[in-house]
């Protein structure tokens, strides 16, 4: 089976944020491009879950009180 292609990307990073990677990779050895990819897939993770979230609320502002809003009933049985 091929191994999936692999992407190269340059980040230029200023002293005190390379230090503070070098010093991490050097702490857990481990490579410092995989602490920054992890990183990287992390804050994309958590892009995604943010914008997942705000198009909920969004739909949930413009349905609320209208047809598709909450079943009365399921509404009322979750009040007990």
């Amino acid at each position: 089976m091929p191994r999936p292609l692999k992407k190269n990307l340059l980040v230029r990073l200023n002293e005190d944020l390379h230090r503070k990677l070098r010093a991490e990779a050097d702490r857990s050895r481990r490579p410092a491009y995989d602490l920054a990819r992890e990183a990287i897939e992390a804050w994309l993770r958590e892009q995604e879950r943010a914008s997942v979230h705000g198009e909920i609320a969004a739909y949930a502002r413009e349905q609320a009180g209208s047809c598709d809003d909450l079943d009365p009933a399921l509404e009322k049985a979750g009040l007990v």
